[in-house]
Order: structure tokens, then C-alpha cells, then sequence
């Protein structure tokens, strides 16, 4: 793990290297996927879900019915996840509006997508809690459909969780394919899998690269890289909270980062030896342990004031204020994908249950961009109507703009109506 004692001005360019090591390009590769099932459909799903997978789906076919399963207690849970997603997601609709202005009537139409995609990783771990982030912002939108594609296991089946949650989440169709033959299928359409106007979801380097590709024949969430932490602490943090904070993410992908900004030596020493301890007790040891060798990192300032400079700069996905007086400190804040505040808000229970979605911008993205919500399965059309006076009052000043702009056409657009 890299350690930074007071960081200079040189830190900042190391840190955006450290970042940049983090991305892998598989552009070619993507590419050429993409080109195959633009251009043999089915016939190259199926193909190269058996090369990938290890699946014909000619035998277990592409499409399975989203039904109900059976999973026990864990239904209950995800339920109650589900209840506090919508009931967050709700507040984020958005309602048409208009304005007037002296015989000029001007407003705002907002109109749910048609059909959306949602992809859902699997590999070595399932995660029903992408599907509810995913698919539960767009019912409340008042998507008229959502498909699912997820890669399936050796036996061509979709796991029991992934399919319980997207029945509880409310998804129409499920494709068993996965990667960015999933991604290109989605955007382009094949005979079995229909073309979407939006693909939301996380994914590896593949599913992310083909999103970036397919951007323009139909609509992303975000170009999502890999997982990060932020956690700003002080001498009243618990340091085996914030170990168990960074290792929460550092579990997911060994380029995953995790990275602890504080103004305390103390917290810095017991939290790498609470780091030592509780990587012996994970299930995916050696991941983390890569991810925090590779991208963890400790970084000692001098105060508040310096720490929330370089947490603006990282702009993380996930951010943790594990000081005294949190909500205080929060006002600092200018780029994070989401802030949890205090000693008793773990990242998890965002990933998992409190409402707000997990789905967020990485890699500095947060300086641009937002959480998934609601606000992505919506269009806004502008609407325009003048009556004549209104029009004759305005039109001068429109077509000597359009004038201006030599733009002969648009001015005539406006003349002839003078005439």
C-alpha cells in the first residue's frame, strides 16, 4: 500500500498515474465483437457465448421467463430493499411544466423511454442488488419496458437471486448472455434480443469499452471503472471501521481502489495493522490483498482543510466522513458519487438497502457526473407556442440574430412571416 506523508504538489500528478493504471484498453477486441453480432445476430450470441461461457444456447435457449423462485429469508431482504429504493426513486420525478410570457407559452415536456436494457454482471459473484439499482429507477420513471441481460452459469442457468430480484424489481424480458456481445445485442437488436433506446449497468473492462462504442446508436448510464473508497477520517474514527471500510471495496476487483486521507498517525498505523488482520478473514483474500498493493493508499495531511482539497481532487465514488462532526464537513464537499457521514454509515448500506443507488461515477467522474436515478430514463422536449403578436414582437430580434449568424435561411424562416 502506498503511504503519502503531507503530499506535495507532485502527489497529485502521481495519484492521476497511479488512476490512469487502472483502465485497460480492449478497444480492438470489443470492436470486433460488436461487428459480429452487428453483423451475424443470434448466430454469433450463440457462438460466442459458447466461446466465453462454455454454454450453448441453442440447447438452453437465450430468452428465460422472468418468474418467481423460491430463495427463502433472503426474499424478505431483498423486498425491503426494493420498498426503500422505490421509495427514495420517487423523489426524484420529474413533472412537465410551462411558462408565459405575453402570448408566448414555453415549457418542458418529460416523457419516459419506450424500452431500456439493463445488464447485469455474474462471473464470480452474483449481484441482485445491480439489478434492483438498475431496473427499479426505471419503473418509476414509467419505462413501458426493461430487458435484462446476464451472462449465465456452466449450466446455462440464470442464478436463483438474480432472478427473484428481477421479478420483485419488475423486469420484462431476461437474455442469457453477458459481456459486450450483450452490450452490442442491446443497442443493435438480433432476432431474438430487442433494440433498446438506453443501457444502464456495471460491468468489467468489456461490458464498459462496448457502452463507450455503442454510445450514439442508443443512450449509457456512464462508462463505470473500477470500484474506489474515500475515507476522510480523524483521531475519533474507529480503525477497524475504516479497515473494513477500505477492504468492502478493495474485495471487488483487484484494480479496485481503496484509499484513506487523515490527519492522524495513530489512526494511520492501526488501520493498516486492522487492514493486516481482517484480509485473513475474507473469502476473496487475494483480490483485495492485490487491490489494496496496487490502489490502496494512505495519505497523512496536516488538517481538515488539506484533506478535503486532495478528496475534491480524487473526486471518489464512494465517500466516507468518519470525523467528529461529519455534516459539518460535508459542505466542503464538491465532487464525490456519495457520501456517507459518520462512524455508523457504512458504504455497504448504501450498496445494499438504505435507498440511494449504488450505480455511480468512478475514476473522477463525479466532478461531471451524477448518481443513476430516475433523471436517466427520462427525455425533456422543449415545447414553444407564439401567438402572432408575440411573434411579431420578438421576430426582429430573432432574425437579426440569425443574420448575424449569416445564416440566411433561418432569417428568411422568420421574414417571411413579416411580410
Amino acid at each position: 500500500m502506498k503511504i503519502y506523508n503531507q503530499p506535495d504538489e507532485s502527489f497529485y500528478k502521481e495519484f492521476e498515474e497511479r488512476r490512469a493504471g487502472s483502465k485497460r484498453d480492449v478497444t480492438s477486441i470489443v470492436e470486433g465483437i460488436i461487428d459480429d453480432v452487428r453483423q451475424n445476430s443470434d448466430e454469433a450470441l450463440l457462438r460466442l457465448t459458447q466461446k466465453f461461457d462454455g454454454v450453448d444456447l441453442s440447447v438452453v435457449g437465450i430468452e428465460t421467463e422472468c418468474k418467481p423462485v423460491d430463495i427463502g429469508e433472503l426474499d424478505g431482504v431483498i423486498r425491503r430493499a426494493a420498498t426503500n429504493i422505490k421509495e427514495f426513486h420517487e423523489k426524484e420525478i420529474e413533472q412537465s411544466w410551462q411558462m408565459e410570457r405575453e402570448g408566448l407559452k414555453l415549457g418542458v415536456k418529460i416523457t419516459p423511454m419506450e424500452r431500456v436494457g439493463v445488464y447485469v454482471p455474474g462471473g464470480s459473484a452474483s449481484l441482485p442488488s445491480s439489478v434492483l439499482m438498475n431496473v427499479i429507477p426505471a419503473k418509476v420513471a414509467g419505462v413501458k419496458e426493461i430487458i435484462m441481460c446476464t451472462p449465465p452459469d456452466k449450466n446455462g442457468n440464470i442464478p436463483e437471486v438474480i432472478m427473484q430480484a428481477a421479478y420483485i424489481a419488475g423486469v420484462d424480458r431476461i437474455f442469457k448472455i453477458g459481456g459486450a456481445q450483450a452490450v452490442a445485442a442491446m443497442a443493435y437488436g438480433t432476432e431474438s434480443v430487442p433494440q433498446v433506446d438506453k443501457i444502464t449497468g456495471p460491468g468489467n473492462a468489456f461490458v464498459a469499452t462496448a457502452k463507450r462504442c455503442v454510445f450514439g446508436k442508443c443512450g449509457i448510464d456512464m462508462i463505470a471503472g473500477p470500484s474506489e473508497i474515500l475515507i476522510v477520517a480523524d483521531d475519533t474514527a474507529n480503525p477497524a471501521y475504516v479497515a473494513a471500510d477500505m477492504l468492502s471495496q478493495a474485495e471487488h476487483d483487484p484494480m479496485a481502489a481503496s484509499v484513506l486521507i487523515t490527519t492522524s498517525k495513530k489512526l494511520a498505523e492501526e488501520t493498516q495493522k486492522q487492514l493486516e488482520i481482517q484480509l485473513d478473514e475474507l473469502s476473496r483474500k487475494e483480490i483485495a490483498e492485490k487491490s489494496l498493493e496496487d490502489y490502496g493508499a494512505i495519505i497523512l495531511v496536516k488538517d481538515m482543510s488539506q484533506a478535503m482539497e486532495i478528496c475534491n481532487f480524487i473526486a471518489a465514488e464512494h465517500l466516507e466522513l468518519c470525523v467528529e462532526n461529519p455534516e459539518e464537513l460535508l459542505n466542503e464537499v464538491k465532487n464525490a458519487g456519495a457520501v456517507f457521514l459518520g462512524n455508523y454509515s457504512p458504504e455497504p448500506m448504501g450498496d445494499y438497502y438504505c435507498g440511494t443507488n449504488h450505480i455511480l461515477p468512478t475514476g473522477g467522474s463525479a466532478k461531471f457526473s451524477s448518481p443513476l436515478g430516475v433523471w436517466d430514463f427520462l427525455k425533456r422536449t422543449s415545447v414553444i407556442n407564439y401567438n402572432k403578436d408575440a411573434f411579431m414582437r420578438d421576430a426582429l430580434d430573432a432574425a437579426d440574430f440569425a443574420a448575424s449568424e449569416k445564416l440566411t435561411a433561418h432569417e428568411n424562416s422568420i421574414r417571411i412571416r413579416l411580410k
